[in-house]
């Protein structure tokens, strides 16, 4: 056993606890994830033209004057959000320490097969892995992954 599996399985050990013993969450759900837009039509054709995920609010953003701040329904009453900032050079996405990797959004099977098809239509390019998800960039770079596995479960292993 490597001194990362040996590192993993005491963490396990130590923190994992079985279902059956497992506490509730204090948390309800993920009400949104906020990433930053650098246009927002661009980000809106993008979401709900090509990912199908409806466009529910465009609000002006209350911390920053000017600034747009929408959402798009991503199922199960769970929302993706973005703000844009008008004059503020944020620069082209970045992968850093304590940053967002990716978000991986559950599909339908059906549906996930569908989008597949849509973003090769479109011209977007992805990684296949382990056949139930794609890994994509959205148009400011923010990595993306569509997955055909139910909520709770990840290649076939229950994870919730």
């Amino acid at each position: 056993m490597s001194t990362d599996e040996q590192t993993r399985a005491a963490l396990r050990n130590e923190f994992l606890q079985p279902q059956e013993r497992r506490p509730t969450s204090s948390a309800r759900g993920l009400h949104h994830t906020a990433l930053i837009s650098s246009d927002v039509r661009t980000t809106i054709e993008f979401y709900q033209g090509v990912l199908e995920f409806p466009l529910t609010e465009l609000i002006e953003n209350r911390d920053y004057p000017g600034s747009s701040h929408f959402f798009f329904d991503i199922g199960n009453r769970n929302l993706l959000a973005f703000f844009d900032f008008p004059g503020l050079d944020t620069g082209p996405y970045r992968e850093v320490l304590g940053g967002l990797h990716h978000v991986a959004i559950s599909v339908d099977p059906d549906r996930w097969e569908h989008l597949r098809d849509r973003l090769t239509a479109a011209g977007i390019e992805f990684v296949l892995h382990s056949e139930v998800s794609l890994y994509f960039s959205d148009p400011d770079g923010a990595r993306l992954e569509l997955i055909a596995d139910p909520l709770g479960e990840m290649y076939g292993e229950i994870v919730l």
